[in-house]
C-alpha cells in the first residue's frame, strides 16, 4: 500500500520516512543554496542544510499480514509540486505534516488532498520551541471537518510515526467502507 507524505518546506517529511523505514530510505537531498532560499519559504528553518528535490522512499512490512507500506515523501517547495500527481497515483492516503509555526504552508496541501479525494490525516510535528496547540485549534486554523484526524507526532520517533500511520490506515478504511454500497 502506498502512502504519500506531504507538507511544507522543512516540516519533517524526510525525517518521518527515515524514522520508520525498515530499509535505508532513498532520498534525493540537495544542498540548500542561496538561490533556493530566495525562492522558497524558508523562514524558521535557517539551520536546514539540505532539501528534498524529488522524493523520499521508505518501506515498512507488517509481519502479521505480510503487507508492505510504501512511503513516498514529496518535496515541500511549490516549485516541485508538479511531481505530486505522480507520487499520489494509487496512494491509500496521505500524511499531511504540519508545523504550527507555519500552518499557512498546509492550506494548498490540504486543498490538494481534498481535490483528489485522497484520505489524509494531519500530523502536527512537535518542534522544540513551538507552542503546543490543541488539535481543535489546528482544525479551526486549517478549516478542517471533524472527519479529518489530527495527531501530534515527533517525526524522529518510530512509535509516534507508527501511530500516525495507523490513524491514516483506519481513517482510509472507514472512508472506503462508507463509500461502498452494502450488499446482502
Amino acid at each position: 500500500m502506498k502512502i504519500l507524505v506531504v507538507g511544507g518546506y522543512g516540516v519533517g517529511k524526510t525525517t518521518l520516512v527515515g524514522a520508520i523505514s525498515e530499509i535505508e530510505p532513498l532520498t534525493t537531498e540537495a544542498d540548500v543554496t542561496e538561490a533556493s532560499t530566495d525562492q522558497d519559504r524558508t523562514a524558521g528553518t535557517e539551520a536546514k542544510a539540505t532539501t528534498t528535490v524529488a522524493l523520499d522512499f521508505g518501506r515498512i512490512t507488517l509481519l502479521r499480514h505480510g503487507l508492505q507500506l510504501l512511503l513516498f515523501g514529496a518535496p515541500g517547495q511549490p516549485r516541485f509540486w508538479f511531481m505530486w500527481d505522480d507520487l499520489a497515483t494509487g496512494a491509500l492516503g496521505a500524511v499531511v505534516m504540519a508545523d504550527t509555526r507555519r500552518l499557512a504552508d498546509c492550506f494548498p496541501i490540504v486543498e490538494y488532498c481534498e481535490r483528489l479525494r485522497l484520505p489524509f490525516v494531519v500530523a502536527v510535528n512537535e518542534f522544540d520551541g513551538s507552542f503546543p496547540y490543541l488539535a481543535e485549534e489546528v482544525r479551526d486554523a486549517l478549516a478542517l471537518t471533524e472527519r479529518v484526524p489530527i495527531r501530534t507526532c515527533d517525526a524522529r520517533e518510530p512509535a509516534s510515526v507508527q501511530a500516525v500511520l495507523i490513524t491514516l490506515a483506519e481513517h482510509a478504511l472507514a472512508l472506503h467502507r462508507a463509500q461502498r454500497p452494502l450488499t446482502h
